[in-house]
């Protein structure tokens, strides 16, 4: 096996993942760590790789490939198993800072893959993980046909790995495994939970936005403060600090997230506007020095 990005998780409600709530859905939470990967190389052994490398000592994603190699369990795993993948979250601190202590540097699988990269259900991969002592995710519900209301109530009750009395955690993962999306592409489903009722704002009920720019609208509504601390604290974990030099990476990655991730959403939020990239770009790097000044 070699390394294969992991799929981008599609907010609840794009196109991606229309009608996925269809069926039997299961509802994992969605840690705010940094994204890890395991397989077995029949030359090199024990393999990691992050979201979009492969990881090699020195140069490990914040300890992820040490912390893989220190576990017998995982090498275990791999001699009965060497034909998959695991997939899951190294939780080290990001924006989110209300883990349990005793949470922290720990891998938690939340998807298996077989050597074709078919997805395996959770039923299947479950007993697997069990008998080797690997960590993994455990759904918060089952659900079948979900309206909102159930959603939002599965995310309000996500208090995994979550201090007590220190609120929710991030958000949930909507996996339907007979789904295939109208593209022909397997895809899961997020919903962060500080966005969830400005996604389904019509359902939920939301306030009039009022402002005279849409550009000014958009990145008052979705260049948050999440956004930017969860994108500072990944590049602070891939380069193993933060230096000034690291700017640029910051305003362009948040740019980036906000056109990849956000751009449906905003498209239907504001009744498909016309936009001034130029000067929405602008007010977003003028955003993230108002919400990060210390780094500025």
């Amino acid at each position: 096996m070699q390394f294969e990005k992991y799929m981008h998780l599609e907010r609840y409600g794009n196109a991606e993942v229309e009608d996925i709530e269809v069926g039997v859905v299961y509802a994992f939470p969605k840690l705010d760590g940094t994204n890890g990967q395991l397989w077995w190389d029949k030359d090199k052994g024990l393999m990691a790789g992050s979201r979009n490398r492969t990881l090699y000592l020195g140069n490990d994603n914040a300890g992820f490939y040490a912390y893989a190699l220190s576990q017998v369990k995982f090498t275990q795993f791999f001699n009965w198993h060497y034909k998959l993948r695991l997939i899951g979250e190294w939780l080290v601190p990001h924006s989110l800072k209300t883990y349990r202590d005793d949470a922290w540097h720990k891998f938690y699988v939340f998807d298996v893959q077989d050597e074709n990269g078919n997805y395996l259900p959770y039923d299947t991969y479950k007993p697997i993980l069990d008998n080797f002592g690997i960590d993994y995710l455990a759904p918060l519900a089952i659900l079948k046909n979900p309206s909102y209301d159930q959603i939002q109530h599965t995310l309000n009750k996500n208090v995994f790995l979550i201090k007590d009395g220190e609120g929710i955690g991030e958000g949930i993962v909507l996996k339907n495994y007979n789904y295939v999306n109208k593209f022909g592409r397997v895809c899961w489903a997020k919903v962060i939970s500080n966005a969830f009722k400005e996604t389904h704002h019509k359902e939920m009920g939301a306030p009039i936005i009022n402002g005279d720019l849409v550009e000014e609208k958009i990145v008052e509504k979705y260049v948050t403060t999440h956004l930017v601390e969860k994108v500072y604290a990944k590049i602070e974990i891939e380069y193993d600090g933060w230096t000034s030099g690291h700017i640029p990476q910051l305003l362009n990655t948040v740019w980036y997230d906000l056109i990849r991730e956000e751009m449906w959403d905003i498209m239907k939020d504001f009744n498909n506007p016309r936009i001034d990239f130029k000067l929405l770009k602008s007010l977003t790097i003028a955003k993230i020095k108002e919400l990060k000044q210390e780094v500025f």
